[in-house]
């Protein structure tokens, strides 16, 4: 599964209060089968009433940009939202694996900002030094930031084989969605 982003040719650099956010990136995770489940349940909604609070609303036609082709977030309205679906998507993917917060290891969320995910790990009762913090070395490279974060943990020793791990992100549209995996 791979995630790319390059969120340089989509920002308004003179917008500060969104272009110091995001980053250009990509990650990809390598599944394969096995006798053991690893990937225990997964939860993916999509509600387009909400798309205004974070969206690029200018169109590319046949090379040509018309309107605002730079990335507009209400931040305010993003962070609320985003506490509110992660934990519910989180829970909703929980409860589909039989597991329970307690039962995570590690949970690696959409790199978005600091205040989304141990907001969103505190409603969870998840302790924030089980968050996985990637955010300050790559920004928010979106698609790409969980197999970024992934393979930070993976490669620091934090996450072993056999931890119990929440993925789980939301994005512009808005989407959101969450998995429970067995690494």
């Amino acid at each position: 599964m791979i995630g790319a982003e390059v969120f340089s040719h989509i920002l308004d650099f003179s917008d500060r209060t969104t272009c110091v956010l995001f980053g250009d990136g990509a990650g990809a995770v390598v599944l394969s089968a096995s006798e053991q489940p690893g990937v225990l349940a997964s939860a993916l909604h999509a509600d387009g009433r909400q798309a205004g609070i974070l969206c690029t609303p200018g169109r590319i036609s046949s090379g040509v940009v018309s309107g605002h082709p730079f990335l507009k977030m209400d931040g305010q309205a993003v962070f609320k939202q985003a506490v509110h679906v992660l934990e519910a998507v989180a829970r909703e993917a929980l409860a589909k694996a039989g597991r329970e917060p307690a039962d995570v290891d590690w949970m690696v969320p959409h790199q978005a900002n600091i205040r989304i995910m141990t907001h969103t790990a505190k409603k969870l009762g998840i302790p924030a030094e089980k968050v996985v913090v990637t955010v300050d070395q790559h920004g928010n490279t979106s698609a790409a930031s969980i197999p970024l974060a992934l393979d930070v943990a993976v490669r620091s020793g934090q996450i072993r084989r056999g931890d119990t791990l929440l993925f789980e992100a939301v994005g512009g549209g808005l989407t959101w969605g969450a998995a429970i995996v067995d690494y």
